[in-house]
């Protein structure tokens, strides 16, 4: 029954993230627009096919990301506030794109350096290097609380590695604070390609392994008993969780409270297994973040609102009402 329920739950989601789509390639700068319009007008199929599907699309595929690492952190760490940028992920990328920006005209080698990796690869290399980072601090994956404190850490000293060099360039203060209030506005095809090359190994690892993490959240010492091999699989979670975060990051930028919510919402809706709990985070995930883009763009038209301030305050309310209810049965945080 709760089976059935998870995959009826699935396939729900997907029709209301098709919707959803249909609705986000007619929202533009001036509001909604027609659809069937783009079939006559070559300017406006351009539009819609070059601007603003994969705008929506791919803030789909980043709502899935960060959704399923979302997830992969709740299980991985047993605690129900673990976020997709715990280890560091979100500052690493964040000093990358700054230390990009700043080398950026700095001097000729720089310049065509930064041409040929280009800004999502800084922000993509910084948040694989913070989360190695942490795992050197940590010295390894054995220790679950030490890996959290190390990702903590981290956070903290990489953060403030960025106000430094934001400090040290002020000219790159506009361009970093477009990086940190998170963006689908420069999406394209060739991102949603990236995006979609990581989502679909991460799922899979992540689905495989979703019966380990029904042993983990017994605890440490019975997943051990049960003869789980704990060591491996938190190197492969943690593999699925950095490279995750780290394309969505890299693609649209620092986006806040969708890998946190997501699976809460699919936890109050449905009592499933991990394997299913991490695939449903997933495709919320994904609907989320789309909504909230075409939120961002319907709003204040033809202006657009950064699409991780309205993550933000969505995001935000729905975990204070979640604690509010916390002492209630059923709820997400008890």
């Amino acid at each position: 029954m709760r089976a059935a329920r998870a995959w009826s739950f699935g396939l729900a989601l997907l029709a209301a993230a098709a919707c959803v789509l249909l609705l986000g390639a007619g929202v533009g700068s001036t509001g909604f627009d027609s659809v069937l319009r783009a079939w006559q007008d070559p300017v406006a199929w351009q539009i819609v096919w070059d601007i603003r599907l994969p705008r929506t699309l791919g803030a789909w595929l980043a709502g899935v990301l960060l959704g399923l690492a979302g997830a992969v952190a709740q299980g991985l760490f047993r605690n129900p506030l673990a976020d997709p940028f715990l280890l560091g992920s979100a500052s690493g990328a964040a000093l990358g794109v700054a230390l990009a920006l700043a080398l950026f005209g700095a001097s000729p080698f720089a310049t065509q350096w930064l041409v040929r990796l280009g800004l999502t690869g800084a922000a993509f290399a910084g948040a694989v290097g913070g989360v190695l980072l942490t795992l050197a601090l940590a010295r390894g994956v054995q220790h679950t609380l030490r890996l959290l404190l190390a990702g903590v850490i981290v956070g903290v000293v990489l953060s403030a590695a960025r106000d430094l060099v934001t400090l040290a360039v002020p000219d790159i203060l506009q361009a970093m604070q477009a990086f940190m209030l998170g963006s689908t506005g420069f999406v394209g095809w060739t991102a949603c390609g990236v995006m979609a090359a990581v989502a679909l190994p991460a799922l899979l690892v992540a689905w495989s392994l979703g019966r380990v993490l029904d042993g983990l959240a017994l605890g440490e010492s019975t997943a051990a008993s049960l003869g789980l091999p704990l060591a491996a699989v938190r190197v492969a979670l943690v593999a699925v969780l950095a490279l995750a975060t780290g394309a969505a990051v890299a693609q649209t930028g620092l986006i806040a409270f969708v890998g946190l919510a997501a699976p809460h919402l699919v936890r109050s809706i449905v009592k499933t297994t991990h394997s299913r709990l991490l695939l449903l985070s997933a495709l919320m995930g994904g609907l989320l973040l789309m909504t909230a883009d075409l939120l961002s763009r319907w709003i204040m038209a033809p202006q657009e609102l950064p699409v991780g301030v309205l993550t933000a305050v969505l995001g935000g309310s729905y975990l204070l009402w979640l604690m509010h209810r916390r002492g209630r049965p059923g709820s997400g945080l008890s």
